[in-house]
């Protein structure tokens, strides 16, 4: 579980970057690709410490992984 305010909103930022991939067209492998490119830019600014890296990197994946994550909503029907 994330608990620095700043590895939260980059955990944010990844998951809605994530989705709005998705919903372009791309899938699992381009999204990884992303995904590692977002956490290398990371190390590489050294914007937060290298553990919460590692635990953004773990929630990301797990975040990747679920398929409910990246599906459309379902319409209610209409009753009239």
């Amino acid at each position: 579980m994330l608990q620095d305010t700043q590895t939260i909103r980059y955990y944010q930022w990844l998951s809605d970057a994530l989705v709005e991939q998705w919903n372009r067209g791309y899938r699992f492998d381009e999204l990884r690709l992303y995904l590692d490119g977002y956490l290398a830019a990371l190390r590489h600014s050294n914007a937060i410490e290298p553990y919460l890296i590692h635990r953004l990197e773990e929630e990301a994946l797990r975040y990747l992984h679920d398929p409910t994550n990246f599906e459309l909503p379902q319409a209610e029907p209409d009753y009239y």
